[in-house]
């Protein structure tokens, strides 16, 4: 049963006016009707400025991270702002091989807002959350006026336990690594772009919004010395990985034929004149472990329902210009480089 299940719909109603964004008995109000009720924790229920949280175990370290989401719409395929929110910052927390555990969630809400879509989107938080085994412990809420917030922004912040000796950051990763990818890219990107100009295709596109803290959990439990694992969200896996590259100082071989794009993306890529390696994924993730144990990972990951399409992508070789080389089904090859411009504006 899902938080959302366990709690009566008390859909609130009316809209937002700037006195709810004035610290007043509006704000306090508005914070006890759509927030406190479906975000309920001990921590939160202290009502302080901040969280008072205890580490579960001593030798742990913190991972840190916060994001913004502007998304439009706010609602899509495969999930909402609320649920993105969620998801991308646990993401990026189990991303250092963390345990998330507590989130802070900041809302700029425009004059005008449904009250029902502000307690529609609360409670799509507070059901992921839930499902990601984490609590939203703190937060702030702002209005601004009419036409300022195009609706509604949201601002997160996670925060996670690892163990002190794990070391997971690009900078480990070195020539001899095999690149595995969790799943197919684009999906995301696509299905938000495909929902914004009423396009259909014969395969519905969905949002690949989802938590891979499970996941992570999974890959660490299989021995394999992961070097790094990243989320390629903006920017797409091309971004993702010259990133890597430039901050471990190397260059990668990728495969074409083996990247996993489903045909109803690849197919609106080419209907658009897009590249689905600059796509946005919000459910995806890149690893990077020694070639000889790269099938043991692959195993491990295809092990889990949120790894069932994994694949080897490519390899980490030596190269000072640090360039991503990808060979294409034909035989052929070609440079691929960072992102330029922002094909997909407003993505997450």
């Amino acid at each position: 049963m899902t938080l959302l299940q366990e709690k009566p719909l008390n859909i609130p109603q009316g809209r937002i006016d700037m006195t709810h964004g004035s610290g007043g008995r509006a704000s306090a109000r508005l914070i006890e009707q759509v927030f406190a009720s479906v975000f309920d924790n001990p921590a939160l229920a202290e009502s302080n400025d901040q969280a008072r949280l205890t580490l579960p175990e001593p030798g742990m370290r913190l991972a840190f991270s916060s994001d913004s989401f502007v998304i439009f719409p706010l609602f899509f395929p495969g999930g909402d702002i609320g649920s993105l929110a969620v998801h991308g910052t646990v993401n990026d927390v189990a991303m250092a091989g963390a345990k998330p555990l507590w989130l802070s969630a900041g809302f700029i809400i425009e004059e005008g807002f449904p009250l029902s879509d502000l307690d529609r989107i609360a409670r799509s938080m507070a059901a992921a959350a839930h499902n990601c085994g984490v609590s939203i412990v703190t937060g702030d809420t702002k209005v601004v006026e009419k036409g300022k917030a195009d609706g509604l922004y949201i601002n997160t912040a996670g925060i996670g336990a690892f163990r002190a000796e794990l070391d997971l950051s690009a900078k480990r990763v070195q020539a001899g690594d095999a690149i595995l990818l969790s799943g197919p890219i684009g999906d995301h990107g696509i299905a938000i772009l495909a929902h914004r100009e009423k396009m259909s295709f014969a395969e519905p596109l969905l949002s690949d919004s989802a938590p891979l803290n499970g996941l992570v959990e999974h890959m660490l439990a299989s021995g394999v010395d992961i070097h790094a694992l990243r989320d390629p969200t903006r920017g797409g896996l091309a971004t993702t990985l010259n990133e890597i590259a430039k901050t471990a100082e190397v260059g990668m071989r990728l495969e074409e034929s083996a990247i996993p794009i489903r045909e109803s993306v690849r197919g609106a890529c080419e209907l658009l004149g897009l590249d689905p390696l600059y796509i946005a994924n919000e459910g995806r993730l890149i690893a990077f472990c020694p070639q000889a144990q790269a099938d043991k990972l692959l195993q491990a990951m295809r092990a889990h329902d949120k790894g069932s399409e994994a694949a080897i992508i490519g390899s980490v070789v030596p190269d000072a210009r640090h360039w991503i080389e990808m060979r294409t089904p034909l035989g052929g090859s070609r440079i691929v480089d960072w992102l330029n411009g922002e094909p997909l504006p407003r993505i997450c």
